[in-house]
């Protein structure tokens, strides 16, 4: 008895006949509005009665929206691999992640030639199809670097450009009766797709068997592999045979094809509406209840298991892959899946994780974070995946990326109430609330993510006149180290709703915030390129001017050895009161460039769709520290490490105004008197140790987001003295055993 456990899918098989083109079409259109999964085409390019496969299937697919589209199958002779893959890749993002790609090695061999196509004997039929489904997985595996070069027999591709990436991860179904071929289905494909009026008695189950054989030596899993099949037969009101008698005899007939011999999508061949809408309404739907009262009596694990071979090498042993929750199983990503390189690294860290779960309810978020906690490997919580300090992705651990808990809501526009879930990036936050003339300050990049700011701090452009981001949560929606989800605000668990704000990663998964927007209409944006050649005197200048300017005015200062950049903005309507604001900063030093405008303030925190892709197995070195004034021994010391070379990148923030109006107790972030955050990078560990260690005294307390150096002194200035005792009392109610400690080490010893 086979049964892989799969989900049951249904689909018709369809003509193809150009003497009424439309009705292909409209039988496709049938199929999707029955319910059916999956609607399949012949592709005989050499036969004139029909029409062309991939012109069909495309406008099939402009007039569908949810239905699966397949050939049944493809020609592979009359299809050259790397033009068919750049077609399945483009079709399947024209529709959505709805193609999937079904290849037979070609038979018809006199029409095939007769076309201008190959000849080709079995054997080398098998050949080409092997070395074709290299060269199309190479074309869709976008994120590899370098061309694609398979230099074979029948197919030689040198350095052909990657891309496009589909919409999902195409299956290869491939249609075979040969030995040859079903070993090469059990080694590189993701499905087979035999006709059943072709089989004889036993093909099935030989053919079954010698897929796992080849699967297994391949280092594969056999459940990785779909077994499909096209039948036909007749409805009728009494049973004259095989698929020939009522719906519910199809369905007992199926039963055991899906629980014995491991089919798990029966495609319907027939052109009649009749016989399509009988098999969705009826024979579906049953053949699902008996195969899922079966599968309940067995006790047969069911899900899909979807990886390529080369993923068995760097899978984590602490992972029990096949215990993934079902409501998490098929947007999980492994290694060596389609995904795994957009979601395995943050913007500095190059991270290898052995699993990560994409959960898109707080309640599957709570499943993720169960699941996780079984493990014997790291975990990682990722909204963005921006994190400077790189606490978002792990090695051979286990992310929960929140990506997909992304939605922005204005739930009152009169009281500027907005609901953001923790997954959604800034960028999407700012388009969101611009129609409504709000805005929420938020950092300086749009790729950040909610979670990761909206618990630590959030310094952004709208600070001093706005405050923190945090200064604007009014409401969280959290979910606990034991799985519990609770809503947090002022009257509910208090000490919590306090402790998020600025500490909220070391307490539990925030998976949505309330805040109170602020009304933020068009703002001047201004950018200057200085002279750094007197870096000090620069940095001192440029202090001295944003701690006089008005409170509309935030400026950041990014420096190098040579030149530094400044980035301001002006967050008011009076044109000549920006003018004068931004006027002192042309004098702090020697002005290279600048300009400035006005603009809506989505515009300042944009962001690409690029995948982070790391800096390193480890990343940069990290540290930062809040000072009131930019004093002549702080600036000193900054300019000699850039100098120097101990650090290569420096940023100020301006903080103060709004920032300083909250008490210093109101919330876990402390540093509520200062008028600068402090932040550089650096390379080797020993110097630049020492020279923070040298920092420290010209500095006081930290920001967790800027921040590597995780010893326990670190704890104390980023969460000064009543700060820490209320925080470790938050943690030992409701995380005690320290589930979240990637980012912030509450529990560590005191120095």
């Amino acid at each position: 008895m086979t049964d892989y456990g799969h989900d049951l899918r249904f689909g018709t098989f369809i003509t193809p006949q150009n003497r009424d083109p439309a009705a292909p079409v409209a039988l496709a259109q049938l199929s999707e509005q029955a319910g059916l999964d999956l609607v399949t085409f012949q592709d005989h390019p050499y036969q004139p009665a029909f029409l062309d496969t991939w012109t069909l299937l495309s406008w099939v697919a402009a007039r569908t929206e949810r239905i699966h589209l397949a050939a049944n199958v493809h020609s592979l002779p009359m299809r050259p691999p790397a033009v068919l893959a750049r077609s399945a890749a483009s079709l399947d993002l024209l529709s959505g992640g709805r193609y999937d790609l079904a290849l037979g090695a070609g038979g018809f061999w006199d029409a095939i030639a007769a076309m201008g196509g190959p000849r080709r004997s079995p054997g080398e039929a098998v050949d080409a199809f092997s070395e074709a489904l290299d060269v199309i997985r190479g074309i869709w595996n976008a994120s590899e670097r370098g061309g694609v070069r398979v230099d074979g027999q029948h197919y030689q591709v040198v350095g052909a450009k990657r891309g496009p990436e589909p919409a999902h991860d195409i299956p290869i179904w491939v249609g075979a009766l040969k030995p040859r071929m079903l070993r090469l289905i059990g080694a590189k494909a993701d499905g087979w797709l035999p006709s059943y009026f072709y089989l004889k008695d036993g093909d099935l189950e030989r053919g079954q068997l010698l897929i796992d054989e080849a699967a297994a030596a391949a280092g594969r899993d056999p459940r990785e592999i779909r077994r499909l099949l096209n039948i036909s037969g007749s409805f009728a009101a009494q049973s004259q045979g095989f698929l020939d008698g009522p719906a519910e005899q199809w369905a007992q007939q199926l039963l055991p094809l899906a629980v014995e011999s491991g089919v798990s999508t029966f495609i319907l061949a027939s052109d009649d509406p009749r016989d399509i809408q009988t098999y969705a309404e009826e024979v579906a739907p049953r053949l699902r209840e008996l195969v899922a009262a079966e599968r309940r009596a067995a006790g047969t694990p069911d899900g899909e298991v979807v990886r390529s071979p080369k993923a068995l090498e760097v899978r984590s042993s602490g992972i029990a892959y096949d215990a993934v929750p079902p409501s998490l199983k098929r947007s999980a990503v492994e290694p060596g899946d389609k995904d795994y390189q957009r979601v395995r690294s943050t913007y500095v860290r190059t991270g290898a994780p052995g699993l990560v779960l994409r959960p898109s309810s707080a309640s599957e978020v709570s499943e993720a974070l169960g699941f996780a906690r079984a493990q014997q490997v790291p975990l990682a919580i990722r909204s963005g995946g921006h994190s400077m300090a790189g606490a978002s992705t792990n090695d051979g651990g286990v992310v929960l990326n929140l990506s997909r808990l992304n939605r922005v809501s204005v739930l009152d526009p009169a009281t500027r109430r907005v609901r953001v879930e923790a997954g959604a990036r800034w960028s999407e936050v700012a388009s969101a609330l611009q129609p409504y003339g709000l805005a929420i300050s938020s950092g300086d990049y749009g790729g950040v993510g909610v979670g990761g700011l909206a618990t630590a701090g959030g310094i952004g452009f709208l600070g001093r006149k706005h405050g923190l981001t945090i200064d604007h949560v009014v409401a969280a929606d959290v979910v606990l180290a034991d799985g519990t989800l609770i809503r947090t605000d002022a009257e509910q668990h208090p000490e919590l709703f306090w402790a998020v704000r600025g500490a909220g990663a070391a307490l539990g998964v925030v998976t949505a915030f309330e805040f109170i927007a602020q009304p933020v209409t068009d703002v001047v944006f201004a950018q200057m390129v200085y002279d750094a050649t007197d870096l000090p005197g620069l940095l001192q200048r440029w202090g001295s001017v944003v701690e006089d300017a008005p409170r509309e005015l935030t400026s950041f200062l990014y420096a190098g050895s040579r030149q530094a950049q400044l980035m301001a903005v002006f967050d008011g309507a009076d044109d000549a009161a920006a003018i004068a604001a931004l006027t002192p900063l042309l004098d702090v030093a020697p002005v290279l460039g600048q300009s400035a405008q006005r603009a809506p303030y989505a515009a300042l925190v944009h962001a690409d769709d690029a995948p982070y892709e790391g800096g390193g197995a480890i990343g940069p070195l990290l540290s930062n520290g809040f000072a009131e004034h930019l004093t002549p021994e702080l600036t000193g010391e900054i300019a000699e490490a850039l100098r120097s070379g101990v650090t290569q990148w420096l940023s100020i923030r301006a903080v103060g105004g709004a920032v300083n109006d909250v008490a210093a107790s109101a919330t876990a972030f402390a540093h509520r008197h200062q008028n600068f955050s402090v932040a550089d990078i650096g390379r080797r560990e020993r110097e630049y140790s020492a020279y923070w260690d040298r920092m420290r005294k010209l500095t006081e307390g930290l920001y967790v987001n800027f921040e590597t150096d995780l010893r326990p002194e670190r704890l104390h200035d980023a969460f000064p003295g009543e700060t820490l005792r209320r925080l470790r009392e938050a943690k030992a109610k409701y995380d005690p055993d320290d589930v979240f400690d990637q980012t912030i080490k509450l529990a560590a010893a005191d120095d």
